[in-house]
């Protein structure tokens, strides 16, 4: 995990509700839960009426670690950083919410993470407690709900094996061709990866330091496996960076 030192005995601040700058578009309008998320169109629509739309500037604050889980997020356009403060002040960035992602699934009474904004960022905000009636109003939406939580709990163990197994080479690999499957099915370049995150981000996401972060996108570049473009990496190796990332 990360040894990035935070500041520790960070004070609750009680949530407060979203200032009226943040509404877009009111409540209904078509098209507000992202094209992006797995769901069918059926439940797409069905959440519609639900749903209230938010903006945040880069480097803003959606949620914070274990504030009242008052909403659940479905993500629009941008990304979110989600991590944990640990009692020793480091940070553990657990992972990233791109659009089609829905953020506070777990049900949980506080929210286990912070959700920080990496840019410009647009999600659907949906009251906990009106989007837990209808969830289980509805079973079809029920069930790709549990879905989309089972493929998060399969991540999560995939990070779980390759914090504790894997070489810097390996994780870095691996962290790129998860990106790579995570754009295709939002449909973006598969080739040129952006990569809204900082390099630390990365770090403290796969428990490395930045300088070995910085040192493996660097060798990974001069092998040409990937070239390192503004604003993120072009691979140019496919199979050797899936090879790398085998389990």
């Amino acid at each position: 995990m990360s040894i990035h030192l935070l500041p520790v005995g960070r004070p609750f601040v009680p949530p407060v509700p979203i200032p009226p700058s943040y509404l877009l578009d009111g409540v209904g309008k078509a098209r507000l839960v992202s094209l992006s998320t797995a769901l069918p169109l059926a439940e797409r629509d069905t959440l519609e009426p639900l749903s209230r739309r938010v903006s945040l500037d880069q480097k803003e604050t959606l949620f914070g670690q274990d504030e009242p889980a008052c909403s659940v997020f479905n993500v629009t356009s941008g990304a979110l950083r989600l991590y944990r403060i640990l009692p020793d002040g480091r940070r553990q960035v657990t992972g990233f919410a791109f659009p089609g992602d829905f953020v506070g699934l777990s049900m949980l009474d506080r929210y286990a993470v912070s959700a920080d904004s990496l840019g410009p960022v647009t999600a659907c905000r949906f009251e906990r407690l009106a989007f837990r009636d209808l969830v289980c109003r509805q079973p079809g939406l029920m069930m790709h709900l549990h879905e989309i939580t089972g493929q998060e709990l399969s991540r999560a163990k995939d990070m779980m094996m390759l914090l504790g197994r894997r070489t810097a080479d390996e994780r870095i690999a691996t962290f790129l061709t998860g990106l790579q499957e995570r754009y295709v099915r939002i449909g973006r370049s598969s080739v040129t990866l952006e990569l809204p995150m900082g390099r630390l981000d990365i770090a403290d996401h796969l428990g490395l330091t930045i300088e070995t972060v910085s040192r493996t996108l660097s060798r990974l570049d001069r092998d040409r496996c990937i070239l390192i473009v503004p604003g993120g990496v072009r691979v140019i190796d496919q199979s050797r960076l899936d090879l790398l990332s085998a389990h």
